[in-house]
């Protein structure tokens, strides 16, 4: 799609243009079978690309291999290669481990069939996987492939575990199911050849944590039965794949292919400066681009595609083939809307990066991104969905009001000539580690060996659960000797437990669901709650049974939740000077509460009027980054008493707003305090703080490259055309005390005496 000329107005700031590429075919690998070609060629595959036969070969040959190549550039080809060999040709590259003791203690007397396993975030790749196996046409009996996950049925998941070749499913069914019945699974994990780790970015931050504790786990267990599996990791192009996987399994060797020689369509890639009214220009934007063909609007936030779906329909001549897409659907309207995408019936979706794990969506003509996503990699993961069948793509970056989404598209460089960003793994997260190291002890004893599975870490805190009464040290070995399972205390995507329901009252009807860590910003009474462009008003809260009821509400405003947040710092891990301050990074204590909201006009974002709340106080522990200035550099700079409280809150928002530039977090990943005087430090202190408990690694990071986020920082707040702050510099979207009190040019003085010279 060439890009209209009434997309290039005034707010356009850069122009981009790719142009397509070429691909480099490669000829099959003399292992594949004559069969597996036939069965690729009835699918118009010819010929592998290049990256798919290097990948495949490596795993086949018993290299653990990352293969880190764009969206669309067949990575899927690659893992199912050697997969095929194994489970339908019988065929492996690299000698099958001896199970015969392992298999002779364990009675398993039936003859080995070798097995691979394949994991991916969401149930529905895992499905979507399964479609493209079955639609190779080869015999069931021959290569038996099956799903397994939270819906398979009783007979489901015994033909998984006693008959398949290729199990498809995901870390949470790994976690709960697999494992703690790994006696239940022993031919299958004694046959275990291949684990296929599907878009491997995702994992990081503590999903990450301890997606890497159940690989972990895997690889124990998988121990215990005499086999070793190949690791293939596939993953969207990011930095040091290969090291992405490492820190997943804790492994000490895998290979890395990231050069795509698959073909690409052409790109105009245009990129459109701040305006007060992001989510009227992507629904414009949407509606436009939808009357000659299709597109997506990616958005930051689940009420802004709610809001972008709603606009974008009422501005369509079309609104009917406009929907919105965001997690806290029911499957079966995921399901639903997904289907009408792929047909066609539907021109439209304004999602969030939920719709990039429901389906594989090709052949959108365009794509919008409302908002910069955090990460070039998400960025680029977004842009790929467009122009996939083979006609010139559409991009477009509509920027928020931000300071790091204006910094971005004033400096094209900084997306179009900048490597990707490498995925955080923080694999020895404490809070993450511990429990899964009491499930791995209910799996089998825990021992000192067990080191080169869970690393430094496993001993002490083996003793620490010991002495908490959750392990009994025996001899050499730590116990479980708990009744109830180890598992059901972790859950994998949260830190906070069962997620809230959220219900009609009038109908007992389940619309959604809410993450308990958004719970009191999202479900306080009175909220507005979005849903499929509907808007629901909250009328009671049941923090015990965690459910939410509803009614309808009139749609002219939408809520936005105030904070108050402190910081106690608990540990200092590091210090170094910092321009005329001091950097730290160590352990902190954050103390967070809900005190009231905001009602806001839907169509304009003005503000109605202000509700105070009385929410409970929440505590949570992390890793934090923080400067100080003593009060000997304050006395000389540029800055009267009275501003000093503007200034440290302006120069904290600043800084937070640009550290995805640097670091591969989301805005929302990290959070931030500063005072002028805090009782810990005893001076001026701004603190950026990881936002889950134990950390992610982000503002180890962000310590790391200090010098070049505060010179950043430093230059936006200089560059910004605005007279005395803006979204583009020190106003934040998520900013608890209403962005009061802000002073642009002192954040500018304080954060100048960050920096030598």
């Amino acid at each position: 799609m060439t890009p209209p000329e009434w997309l290039l107005d005034e707010n356009t700031a850069h122009l981009h243009h790719r142009p397509a590429r070429a691909g480099s075919p490669a000829e099959w690998p003399d292992w594949v079978s004559d069969r597996v070609r036939a069965a690729l060629h009835r699918r118009g595959i010819e010929r592998p690309w290049a990256h798919q036969a290097i990948a495949a070969d490596a795993a086949f040959r018993g290299r653990h291999v990352a293969i880190a190549t764009g969206t669309a550039s067949g990575k899927s080809l690659a893992y199912l290669l050697p997969v095929l060999a194994a489970g339908l040709d019988g065929r492996l590259g690299a000698p099958a481990p001896d199970t015969g003791r392992a298999r002779s203690a364990l009675r398993l007397d039936l003859p080995p069939r070798h097995t691979a396993l394949y994991l991916a975030p969401t149930k529905a790749l895992a499905h979507d996987q399964v479609r493209v196996c079955t639609e190779l046409g080869f015999d069931h009996d021959e290569w038996r492939v099956s799903a397994l996950d939270g819906d398979s049925d009783r007979d489901e998941r015994r033909f998984a575990r006693e008959f398949a070749h290729y199990v498809l499913s995901n870390p949470d069914m790994l976690h709960r199911s697999v494992l703690p019945a790994h006696r239940q699974w022993s031919r299958f994990l004694a046959d275990l050849r291949y684990v296929v780790i599907d878009e491997a970015h995702r994992y990081k931050g503590v999903f990450g944590a301890h997606v890497s504790a159940v690989l972990r786990r895997l690889r124990r267990v998988c121990a215990l039965y005499g086999s070793s599996p190949t690791f293939v990791f596939a993953s969207a192009t990011i930095a040091d794949a290969d090291d992405v996987g490492r820190s997943l399994a804790g492994l000490s060797d895998v290979a890395l292919v990231d050069t795509d020689a698959s073909p690409a369509p052409g790109l105009d890639f245009v990129l459109r400066r701040p305006t007060p009214s992001l989510t009227e220009d992507a629904a414009r934007l949407l509606a436009g681009l939808t009357e000659t063909g299709q597109a997506l609007v990616f958005t930051t936030s689940r009420i802004q595609a709610e809001l972008v779906a709603i606009r974008a329909r009422e501005l369509s001549g079309r609104p009917e083939t406009i929907a919105s897409y965001r997690g806290g659907y029911l499957a079966a309207d995921r399901r639903s809307i997904e289907r009408a995408l792929t047909t066609g019936a539907l021109r439209g979706v304004a999602a969030t990066n939920a719709l990039e794990l429901g389906v594989d969506i090709a052949g959108m003509d365009a794509v919008v991104t409302a908002g910069f996503p955090g990460t070039l990699a998400a960025l680029w993961q977004q842009v790929g969905r467009a122009g996939r069948s083979g006609q010139d793509a559409l991009a477009v970056l509509v920027a928020r009001e931000d300071p790091l989404d204006a910094y971005l598209v004033e400096h094209p460089e900084l997306i179009f000539d900048r490597p990707v960003e490498r995925t955080v793994v923080y694999p020895d997260n404490p809070y993450v580690l511990g429990p899964h190291l009491a499930a791995a002890a209910q799996e089998a004893p825990l021992t000192e060996a067990d080191t080169d599975y869970f690393g430094p870490r496993t001993v002490p805190l083996a003793e620490q659960l010991a002495h908490q009464g959750m392990l009994r040290r025996r001899a050499s070995a730590w116990f479980w000797t708990h009744p109830q399972r180890a598992v059901d205390s972790i859950d994998l995507r949260s830190m906070h437990g069962r997620a809230f329901e959220v219900v009609d009252e009038a109908t007992g009807r389940l619309i959604g669901q809410v993450d308990p860590s958004a719970a009191d910003r999202t479900l306080h009474p009175e909220a507005v709650y979005v849903h499929q462009g509907d808007q629901w008003l909250v009328v009671d809260v049941d923090e015990h049974d965690r459910v939410a009821l509803v009614v309808p509400a009139d749609g002219t405003y939408f809520t936005q939740p105030q904070a108050v947040a402190g910081v106690r710092v608990l540990g200092v891990d590091r210090t170094r000077p910092l321009g005329l301050g001091t950097l730290s990074y160590g352990t902190v204590e954050l103390a967070s509460q809900v005190t009231g909201y905001l009602r806001r006009d839907s169509r304009t974002g003005d503000v109605w009027d202000s509700t105070p709340l009385a929410l409970p106080e929440r505590h949570m522990t992390t890793k934090a980054t923080w400067w100080t200035l003593p009060d000997d550099v304050l006395s000389v700079l540029d800055i009267e008493p009275a501003e000093l409280p503007g200034a440290v809150h302006g120069a904290e928002h600043t800084a937070i707003g640009l550290l995805p530039a640097l670091v591969p977090c989301d805005r929302w990943d990290i959070g931030g305090l500063s005072t002028v005087h805090h009782p810990d430090t005893g001076r001026l202190t701004v603190f950026v703080h990881d936002g889950n408990p134990g950390g992610a690694g982000f503002a180890e990071l962000g310590y790391e490259k200090a010098d070049q986020w505060w010179r950043a920082t430093l230059e936006r707040l200089r560059d910004c055309p605005c007279a005395d702050g803006c979204p583009a510099c020190v106003v934040s979207p998520k900013c608890g005390s209403g962005n009061d009190p802000l002073d642009k040019r002192g954040a500018a003085v304080l954060v100048a005496a960050l920096l030598p010279g």
